[in-house]
């Protein structure tokens, strides 16, 4: 199977550490010791070869997440190879670093932003450590982050994690103000090795999921896509690579780790871990990211 084929998209983890300490993150590895990554990233010129490798392999889009993937120096330089590599080029954040300044740096090679924003509820994001030891950020800046991403015509959607928190609200009427052209809604999914311990009063079943979603829906009216993501969906549906640049999966309810990529190769490695393209395709994990510039 031609996994870059079927599944075109690959998220590349670069930065294990993070500014926040969201207890629902599944993608802390805690489980990626110092043996394996005495930094908590690679080394500049390896993440660039990660990058090359990917798109050399038929990658068709590169979206770079973390840990919080804008503490990372080299960003910027990783987003403009991976743009002269003929990928469309996304990332993850929290918004807490996007400014001005730093977009400047990346100016015509970010295609898409995906800003994570699970409520605006003060006290709600303390709860869940979705905070800065500053503090949360406010609506205000949530909405000042998107208006910069949208006035430098990168694309945006917003990622909401529902759990216990934040299950019974209405976020719809925020979404409307921020404008991404998609808003992925993900069913706070536990795993072992990564939020042991910190997720578990934040479960909720696939009813209340399915509820959250149907309750926020009516925003589709405004153009703006509504993408859910049950646990089932989550599980296996993604090719993902590590800190320390390694393809893993998260199959088994825990991370599954293939050899480096950069010792074996994209073919040899992706063969050591499970990707399901019908969950991909079902999950909406495909769609037309080149429309528009992008």
């Amino acid at each position: 199977m031609n996994v870059s084929t079927q599944v075109p998209s690959v998220n590349f983890h670069l930065w294990k550490p993070c500014n926040m300490q969201c207890r629902f993150c599944f993608a802390t590895f805690h489980d990626v010791g110092p043996n394996n990554l005495p930094q908590g990233h690679l080394p500049r010129e390896d993440c660039l070869m990660v990058v090359e490798a990917l798109a050399m392999a038929g990658f068709d889009k590169i979206n770079f997440a973390g840990g919080e993937p804008t503490l990372c120096p080299w960003l910027p330089a990783l987003i403009r190879r991976a743009k002269e590599l003929g990928l469309t080029t996304s990332m993850v954040t929290n918004g807490s670093f996007v400014t001005g300044a730093w977009l400047d740096r990346v100016d015509g090679a970010l295609d898409w932003a995906a800003v994570s924003i699970d409520t605006v509820d003060p006290e709600k994001l303390k709860r869940t450590g979705r905070t800065t030891r500053a503090g949360p950020l406010s609506e205000a800046d949530y909405l000042r982050v998107m208006a910069m991403l949208n006035q430098r015509l990168i694309r945006v959607k917003v990622n909401t994690v529902v759990t216990r928190s934040n299950y019974d609200e209405d976020l719809a009427a925020f979404i409307a103000s921020a404008r991404p052209e998609r808003w992925k809604l993900l069913q706070v999914l536990p795993v072992r090795g990564q939020n042991d311990g910190l997720v578990d009063d934040l479960a909720i079943t696939p009813e209340e999921f399915a509820r959250y979603v149907a309750r926020n829906r009516y925003i589709e009216t405004l153009g703006i896509a509504v993408v859910p993501e049950s646990n089932d969906l989550m599980t296996g549906s993604y090719v993902m690579v590590d800190p320390a640049g390694r393809f893993f999966d998260n199959v088994a309810g825990t991370h599954v780790y293939s050899r480096p990529i950069n010792q074996v190769g994209v073919e040899a490695a992706l063969r050591e871990v499970s990707v399901d393209p019908g969950k991909f395709r079902l999950r909406e994990g495909l769609y037309d990211w080149r429309k528009a510039g992008g």
